[in-house]
This record gives structure tokens, C-alpha cells and sequence, in this order.
């Protein structure tokens, strides 16, 4: 309930950020531009993105005769979660992970690579697969989807103020140079992804603990997330784009130093514990 309570908090936050910065650079007029403009874009994203996604990671369907164990897995996870059984696909690469995507549950998928086929035991895979069908369950396409639609309008806002700023083009109610519009344009674009991520790491920690839930059994995801963890250090995925990390369960492309600071998951030993105290 907490995380479902936090992400209207943090969605309600941006939303202020992108009316407050909206009013004080462009007024009303601008406000609505960007966001007719956001949300088309957006809206092709929401609609279009899984075939994008797949088509990026070289995603074939999964044949039923070739992966029963899989199709068995994800067919009884569905039941469970009282969705219908998405579409099952495999990304061809050694690294091991899975992603779900498409818009609501009747056109989802969920796709996991050929790695993570061979380093999870059945329990651990069916704990990957609760994850990723909780998205589902929790419409996180969506909720993803109106956050990425509203940090656009932002930066657009935002770019519309540098611009303005550097070629005095908007002054500030004293008379001066813009300095303080020129400020603001670069650090509300930066407040909107901090809180961007804080939502995509919410909605993680959500979909870890709706999927225990279906599956009972929270402690096996745990263990596949300690293995995933291990696997993706020793062997990141080799192409796709990393502006798509947070579709996967982990983070694909192993971020390190100052990089890690703005990942869309959260910290690993934070999930694993909070899976193994979990009751169900």
C-alpha cells in the first residue's frame, strides 16, 4: 500500500513542478503546448513501445514446444495474478534477465533472455516471472508512461527557458538578466528525473512484493535476484539501449560509479532484504 501511496505522491510532485515552471516561463499558452506535444509523443510510446522493445533486443516468440517449462510457468503465474496470459518471447543473449511490456494486460508480454533459462531453478524463474507479470498486474506501462509525459513537458519548458534566458529574450520582475530563469531552466529538469527514478524504484519494490504474493514463495526471488545480480556484473548485455534499463528486472548494462546514482532500480541488498522478511 505504501508504494502505491507513494507513487500518487510523487506523480501529484511532478505534476505541481511542471504547473509551477510552466506558469512562471511560458504562462498558460505554453504550458498547454508543451503538453499537447508531450503527450503525442507519449502516446505513440504507450502504444507502440513493446514492438519497439522487442524488435530492439532481436525478441523471438517463444514456440511452446521448445520452452513448455516456460509457458507453463508464466500460463500459471497469470492464473494466479487473474490476468490473461501475456504473449512469451526470448531475447537471444547469454545475459540473464527478463522484462514485461505492452500496454494493459490483454496485449502484455514477457520476454526473458536465453540466460537467465540457464542459471535460475524453476522456483527462482517462476519468482522472475511473478515480478514481471506485476507490472502487468499493476499497470506500471502507464504509470511509466504519464511520469516519462509530464518530465517531457518539463524539459521542454525547461529548453524554452535557456533559450529564452541566453538570448534576453525573458527578464526577471527586477530588470535583470535572466539569471535566475536560466537557473531554473537547468535545475527543474534534474528535479524531474530524480523523481522520475523515484518512481520507477517504487513501482520495483511494488512489483516485487505483488509478485511474492502470487507465488508465496518471496525467498525464491530473492535468491534470483542475488543470482541475476552476479550474472549481469560478469555479463552485461552486449547491445539494445540503455534508456530501456528499466523495463528489465535488473539493470541490463551494469552501472557503475556516479552512473549507479541515477538508476532506475533500487539498490539490490535493499530488495533482497526486504523479500526475505516479507510474510505471505
Amino acid at each position: 500500500m505504501w508504494n502505491q501511496i507513494k507513487t500518487v505522491l510523487l506523480l501529484g510532485l511532478l505534476t505541481g513542478l511542471m504547473l509551477v515552471v510552466g506558469q512562471l516561463i511560458g504562462g498558460t499558452t505554453g504550458l498547454t503546448i508543451a503538453l499537447a506535444i508531450a503527450v503525442v509523443m507519449n502516446f505513440g510510446s504507450y502504444f507502440f513501445s513493446d514492438k519497439i522493445v522487442l524488435r530492439m533486443y532481436k525478441a523471438q516468440p517463444a514456440k511452446k514446444s521448445e520452452y513448455p517449462k516456460l509457458h507453463k510457468i508464466v500460463e500459471e503465474v497469470s492464473k494466479s495474478a487473474g490476468i490473461p496470459k501475456p504473449k512469451v518471447y526470448i531475447v537471444p543473449t547469454d545475459n540473464a534477465n527478463a522484462f514485461a511490456t505492452g500496454r494493459d494486460a490483454k496485449n502484455a508480454v514477457v520476454a526473458c533472455t536465453q540466460g537467465i533459462l540457464k542459471i535460475l531453478d524453476d522456483k527462482e524463474l517462476k519468482g522472475v516471472i511473478a515480478h514481471e507479470i506485476a507490472h502487468v498486474k499493476n499497470r506500471d506501462i502507464l504509470v511509466s508512461t504519464i511520469a516519462a509525459t509530464i518530465a517531457a513537458v518539463i524539459s521542454y519548458l525547461a529548453f524554452m527557458a535557456r533559450f529564452a534566458a541566453i538570448f534576453g529574450g525573458m527578464r526577471d520582475d527586477r530588470g535583470g538578466n535572466g539569471l535566475s530563469l536560466l537557473f531554473l531552466a537547468i535545475l527543474t529538469p534534474i528535479i524531474a528525473v530524480i523523481i522520475q527514478l523515484a518512481i520507477s524504484r517504487s513501482r520495483e519494490y511494488l512489483a516485487d512484493s505483488t509478485g511474492s504474493n502470487f507465488t508465496k514463495e518471496p525467498k525464491a526471488l530473492a535468491s534470483a535476484l542475488h543470482k541475476l545480480e552476479q550474472a549481469n556484473k560478469q555479463n552485461p548485455i552486449r547491445f539494445g539501449n540503455t534508456a530501456t534499463s528499466s523495463l528489465f528486472i535488473t539493470n541490463p548494462f551494469n552501472a557503475k560509479g556516479l552512473v549507479s546514482l541515477f538508476s532506475t532500480h533500487p539498490p539490490m541488498q535493499e530488495r533482497i532484504k526486504r523479500l526475505n522478511s516479507m510474510k505471505v
